[in-house]
């Protein structure tokens, strides 16, 4: 989910926490457990800050590792241990339980979108993005803040967030069937589907989709239950045998596209100085353009020496700004 919704998250749990008994009877220890759901909701996106080296490593490993089951647990026994050095007062261990599920709830909603997370780290290190829950979802934002404004006006909080999530919980279960229809009516239209990549819209009837078969890419919409494919593309697999693809291949840019899109087309041009290797997740379609990419520009004037003179993963949305994007310091 996005930030703002993690933080509201918070606020609910630390409404919630108000049903435990030991926290309801002891402002100070409220307070500590307020501070921890806070800081657990937002502790796993702290690898945000790895945007500040470059898109690459951010792309790479942006809910990875932070998301891992290492990870919860690392911040589920740091967050708590911090708080209560400020406050050695309080039950530690009311405080470390509600810091807890703070995190292992950030963790588990992330799953539900497009992007996903590595939550099973290090069991495994695919990606877990079930696709049928909005990034922002409007809706579960908006029941957030009403709770928020509810409690700021002297509502029960422990009942009134806990009526909200179990309002929450069936819109979750009403989007999974949701996507689970959507998924039976793609299988009625294609044969031999290979991939479904689905992304919800904050509109509820209208979704994106990309889908693979064995011959083809096809990418559109759904609404209201009726399929319209945008753009169809040959599914042409990569060339690993190209020594010019082989070159692309080793770029981090390149490596930390193919880490994280599931689906996607390459294409070659061709230029007077080298060879570009584009790469482009059919996931993400605005305006008619796919503006996540990575490509790579191979010098391949000198034989057998290849080398890679820019490269570049992000999102881009016109050609032009993507050439004064790329630059070398890009591709260091």
């Amino acid at each position: 989910m996005d930030t703002g919704t993690h933080v509201v998250m918070g606020v609910a749990l630390g409404g919630i926490a108000t049903l435990d008994p030991a926290v309801n009877s002891d402002p100070a220890l409220f307070n500590a457990v307020l501070i921890g759901t806070l800081i657990g909701s937002q502790a796993p996106d702290s690898d945000t800050v790895l945007k500040l080296k470059n898109n690459a490593v951010y792309i790479r490993h942006h809910r990875g590792i932070t998301h891992s089951i290492p990870a919860v647990l690392l911040w589920g026994i740091s967050i708590p241990s911090l708080i209560y050095l400020f406050t050695p007062g309080v039950d530690f261990l009311h405080l470390w339980l509600w810091t807890f599920l703070a995190v292992i709830l950030h963790v588990f909603v992330d799953i539900f979108n497009a992007y996903g997370t590595q939550a099973y780290r290090p069991i495994s290190n695919r990606w877990v993005a079930y696709g049928f829950i909005n990034t922002f979802d409007p809706y579960i934002f908006i029941l957030h803040l009403a709770g928020i404004v509810g409690w700021n006006l002297g509502a029960n909080p422990g009942l009134m967030w806990l009526i909200i999530y179990f309002v929450i919980a069936l819109y979750y279960v009403k989007r999974y069937f949701d996507k689970r229809e959507l998924v039976r009516l793609i299988h009625e239209h294609f044969e031999n589907v290979e991939q479904i990549a689905t992304s919800p819209t904050i509109q509820q009837n209208v979704w994106r989709i990309a889908i693979t078969t064995p011959t083809n890419y096809y990418v559109g919409r759904a609404e209201n239950g009726h399929l319209t494919i945008l753009d169809e593309f040959v599914n042409n697999p990569i060339d690993y045998e190209d020594p010019v693809v082989q070159t692309a291949l080793t770029d981090h840019n390149i490596k930390a596209f193919l880490s994280f899109s599931p689906v996607f087309r390459y294409e070659m041009s061709f230029h007077d100085e080298y060879t570009e290797v584009r790469f482009i997740d059919l996931r993400y379609r605005s305006r008619g353009r796919y503006p996540f990419v990575a490509l790579a520009q191979i010098d391949d004037e000198h034989g057998e020496d290849l080398k890679v003179l820019n490269s570049y993963t992000g999102w881009v949305f016109t050609e032009e700004k993507l050439q004064n994007k790329l630059s070398p310091m890009e591709s260091k």
